[in-house]
């Protein structure tokens, strides 16, 4: 697994839970150093030692926890890049739901090395979508939860969600597009700010 998603994985868990949290996670997954290396690749089974011990530790189901990640990834102070990238993705939610199968290339085009989950789009109806995603992390459709669920507040839009669960490591997840402009949007521009 890349130690982007080693790192953010110990970024939320220590923004969101604490350094004590994080220290007693690593060790209860047996690390024997203090972090994760952002550019280095460490062992898949690391990566779920990681997640499970986390479970144990703040006693929170797995999928919980994860869809929690996926909405730190998007949401929290620290991470205003990816959020701005994913806004690149359209100017309203449906725009942004549709785009989803571009985002596995994307990111490779950013660092090559990351894998990134294989995502199918299947709309079913109107503002009705079934995503598939095959990763080598087990859970990784609530990662995706989490992050739509994140987004979805962003763009304003009312969204319903549900991870459908998996079959042959392929994980479903539903969505249900209710309402594009049920709140104000964050705002969001193309360009940044110049600083003085």
């Amino acid at each position: 697994m890349h130690g982007l998603i080693n790192r953010s994985l110990q970024c939320f868990l220590r923004d969101t839970y604490r350094a004590p949290a994080w220290e007693a996670v690593a060790r209860e997954a047996g690390l024997d150093f203090d972090g994760f290396e952002a550019m280095l690749t460490y062992d898949d089974a690391l990566t779920d030692a990681v997640i499970e011990a986390a479970v144990r530790v703040l006693k929170r189901p797995r999928d919980c926890l994860l869809e929690d990640l996926g909405a730190y990834l998007v949401s929290h102070d620290t991470l205003t890049s990816l959020r701005r990238l994913l806004r690149f993705s359209g100017v309203n939610f449906a725009d942004f739901v549709n785009s989803l199968e571009e985002l596995p290339d994307r990111g490779r085009l950013a660092l090559p090395s990351l894998e990134m989950p294989e995502l199918e789009l299947c709309e079913v109806d109107h503002g009705h979508f079934y995503l598939r995603c095959a990763a080598p992390l087990r859970g990784v459709g609530h990662i995706l939860v989490g992050l739509l669920r994140a987004m979805a507040d962003d763009y304003g839009a009312l969204v319903l969600l549900d991870h459908q669960g998996a079959e042959a490591g392929v994980e479903v997840i539903s969505i249900q597009i209710a309402d594009q402009s049920f709140n104000e949007a964050r705002p969001f521009s193309l360009g940044v700010a110049a600083v003085n």
